[in-house]
């Protein structure tokens, strides 16, 4: 695999530049550079890396390419007064100089000094490949997800799950040179970005816990259980994870539901932004479909402008569904993961006829019978394929 994949959000990226600044944020080595590079090119603009001495000293000293219409700032987020540094910069230029901004971070998470920069700019998110970008399909609107379109052919879903999303691993095809990669990655991740964003002194430790995370993605997080394994306190794991939340290496959801339906409330459950990272295939495929429907969330909001929600849902006795979408505060998508073909899992169920949700998915890896099943109240339900309900997703 060595084509080149087209990223959906360079057109849209390129069409809110000329009516704000723009926030790229996303992990590191998703894309965001190339996206950029690729923008800068098209536009006549000039790219400055803060990784780059020379582009560092040139933001510093506030010595810029005036000549150029497009300014894109790469990892600006590691310059303690990076939002002071853009206001001023929109403040002066006004809509006279589009502006282009990338941080492998939540960029609102890390800014000093109390400027703001409310409505002076538009969020992007760029997250790992996903199915429909791998395969080329077209995407309308997040309000035709529960519709879902025709299955494609079912390519590439395997070397997606067992490679991941990141380019460089999953355009190598080999699996040698992903396990090389994703080795690297964490090691990277704690050497370069926390100990320049953040202050820990116990890094190694830190990064066991990155690799102990991958034999509990997707189930229940348990910091007291990870403070006994990594003999720290629990305080330490806690800010921890923040951490790695901070630096889009894992994020979390929280449950959903309440007492009329007997579900948890405050356990939350963990996943990686590389699926391919946690231990088993089935965390790996339910880690995969988590990154999907986050990726739709976001897209949602920086797109579409709506606020959806991604969380889970389980009953007090252990039923549980895997994910659930809120629409306008209430449940709108169900969705369960399983790798082989079954027949409805009971939390499904169980879920479905107390919340009732507009539609509830099981999501199937291998061997779909894909069939709509009898409507439960008001909601359809249907046993999917992988393939089709990815492909369906932005």
């Amino acid at each position: 695999m060595s084509r080149l994949i087209d990223r959906r959000l360079t057109g849209a990226v390129a069409a809110d530049l000329p009516r704000k600044m723009v926030l790229l944020s996303g992990p590191r080595q998703t894309g965001k550079t190339t996206l950029v590079r690729r923008l800068v090119e098209a536009g006549g603009g000039r790219y400055y890396s803060w990784d780059a001495p020379a582009d560092r000293l040139a933001i510093q000293k506030r010595q810029l390419d005036s000549d150029r219409p497009l300014w894109a700032f790469d990892e600006l987020h590691k310059f303690r007064r990076w939002r002071a540094f853009l206001k001023e910069l929109t403040d002066a230029a006004g809509r006279r100089r589009q502006l282009l901004v990338t941080g492998s971070a939540r960029l609102e998470a890390y800014g000093h000094g109390g400027d703001s920069l409310q409505g002076r700019y538009l969020p992007h998110h760029l997250h790992p490949i996903t199915y429909s970008e791998l395969c080329a399909l077209p995407f309308g609107e997040i309000a035709d997800i529960p519709a879902l379109g025709t299955a494609p052919p079912p390519r590439g879903i395997e070397d997606l799950l067992r490679l991941g999303g990141f380019p460089e691993p999953l355009l190598s095809g080999s699996d040698r040179s992903a396990a090389r990669w994703r080795l690297a990655y964490g090691a990277r991740l704690v050497e370069e970005e926390v100990a320049s964003l953040e202050q820990v002194r116990e890094l190694e430790r830190l990064e066991l816990l990155f690799d102990r995370l991958g034999d509990v993605a997707g189930g229940i997080l348990s910091i007291n259980s990870l403070r006994e394994d990594l003999e720290v306190a629990f305080e330490t794991v806690r800010s921890w994870i923040a951490i790695l939340e901070r630096l889009d290496a894992v994020f979390r959801l929280p449950p959903f539901g309440g007492p009329r339906i007997k579900a948890v409330k405050k356990e939350q459950k963990l996943y990686f932004w590389d699926w391919a990272r946690p231990a088993s295939e089935g965390a790996r495929f339910e880690n995969m479909l988590a990154l999907h429907l986050l990726r739709a969330v976001h897209w949602a909001a920086d797109i579409e402008g709506e606020k959806l929600q991604l969380r889970y849902f389980r009953h007090r006795a252990g039923l549980e569904v895997d994910f659930v979408v809120l629409r306008g505060r209430r449940p709108w998508l169900a969705v369960e993961a399983t790798l082989s073909e079954s027949e409805l899992v009971p939390g499904l169920r169980y879920f479905v006829e107390r919340a009732r949700p507009d539609a509830a998915f099981q999501v199937v890896l291998r061997g779909a019978r894909e069939r709509r099943l009898p409507d439960i109240g008001p909601t359809r339900v249907e046993i999917v394929s992988a393939n089709r309900f990815l492909a369906n997703l932005p």
